[in-house]
């Protein structure tokens, strides 16, 4: 087959993951073809050489009726070129301008965190539902995100497969071997943007004097005042690998779908403690972590309670890898799209 994959961003982020490990696992059989728009451009190195690469500078994620039109045209053009199979649409701007310029009877377009519409972007949910019959398959990362789609009115064709990822690698050295001190080393990996609780993370730290509080992920210097123990490292590459030399894994956030930062730390043997948004509750069962409500003092209970104890820290580190084998590697979600592609082509 020839398959054209095709996201918004060209920066590292949950989704691109996904777009790399699908589309360098389909390529061993298949021709693929990535295209993005805006960003770093720190996706594209991670693709394999076998994959050719498509960049779309008109294709952005904020609204641009000049762009979008240019981004339609280019997505025209694209297709007259390849002429794909499947056409894969990953995130939700991209995934309105693919099912408007892409013939529908070839489309496949998964929603990455459909709270990032039903919650935070309310006003495009009319948009979603209009372009439903737009595409063959309609694809959530969780039952949070299936079912919501479901009862929102999006019913054309929806299913769900979990994200899949390799195992991050590991570092050369410990990146941490200055943070010294502390009892334990607790790990956020998250961009600071309003859907991402700062504000909480500092607070449950400011709780957990005796632990390292470690984010990866902000851009810029971050002015807001903290405690000592919480360290800032800025926007690095390869950021999971970072698991493996941290204790636990925390995300505070507004809204999720199915964080991979999360599928990475369980991937890495970390327990988790994470905010009850999204699908999140589908990766942390109790044994290997918990989702909880967004409360400081609920939060720095939960991570005290995993970190204080060896037993039972042990015990949930096993559970933790023990979930992402099961359910999350890339082969399993690789499977799963696989199965939908052959349904689109009549296979």
């Amino acid at each position: 087959m020839i398959i054209l994959q095709v996201i918004t961003l060209c920066e590292l982020g949950g989704a691109q993951s996904v777009v790399v490990n699908l589309a360098n696992k389909l390529s061993e059989e298949h021709r693929v073809i990535v295209a993005a728009g805006e960003g770093d451009g720190k996706m594209w190195p991670l693709l394999s050489p076998k994959i050719e690469r498509v960049c779309i500078p008109s294709l952005l994620r904020k609204l641009s009726p000049v762009n979008d039109v240019k981004t339609i045209f280019e997505l025209r053009k694209l297709y007259r070129k390849y002429k794909p199979d499947i056409i894969h649409l990953h995130s939700s701007k991209v995934g309105i301008l693919g099912r408007v310029a892409f013939p529908k009877s070839k489309v496949v377009y998964t929603v990455h965190g459909f709270d990032s519409i039903r919650v935070a972007y309310r006003k495009y949910l009319p948009i979603e539902k209009a372009l439903q019959n737009r595409c063959r398959a309609i694809v959530g990362v969780s039952r949070y995100d299936e079912r919501n789609l479901l009862n929102e009115g999006i019913t054309n064709h929806v299913s769900m497969i979990y994200n899949g990822i390799y195992p991050p690698c590991s570092l050369s050295a410990d990146p941490f071997v200055e943070i010294k001190g502390y009892k334990r080393k607790v790990l956020c990996i998250a961009r600071i943007s309003r859907q991402k609780k700062l504000d909480l993370f500092l607070e449950v730290a400011s709780l957990l004097p005796q632990y390292a509080f470690i984010w990866i992920g902000n851009q810029d210097e971050v002015t807001l005042k903290h405690t000592d123990n919480v360290f800032f490292m800025g926007n690095l590459p390869n950021a999971g690998a970072y698991n493996r030399y941290a204790d636990l894994f925390f995300l505070p956030s507004n809204y999720e779908g199915l964080p991979i930062v999360i599928i990475e730390a369980l991937a890495c043997g970390k327990p988790v403690v994470a905010s009850a948004v999204g699908g999140i509750s589908e990766l942390l069962d109790g044994n290997n972590g918990f989702a909880v409500e967004n409360t400081a003092s609920r939060m720095a209970e939960k991570i005290e309670y995993i970190l204080s104890d060896e037993t039972m820290y042990r015990q949930m580190a096993l559970a933790a890898k023990q979930t992402y084998l099961q359910s999350f590697t890339v082969d399993k979600m690789v499977d799963g799209y696989v199965q939908i592609y052959n349904a689109v082509t009549g296979k």
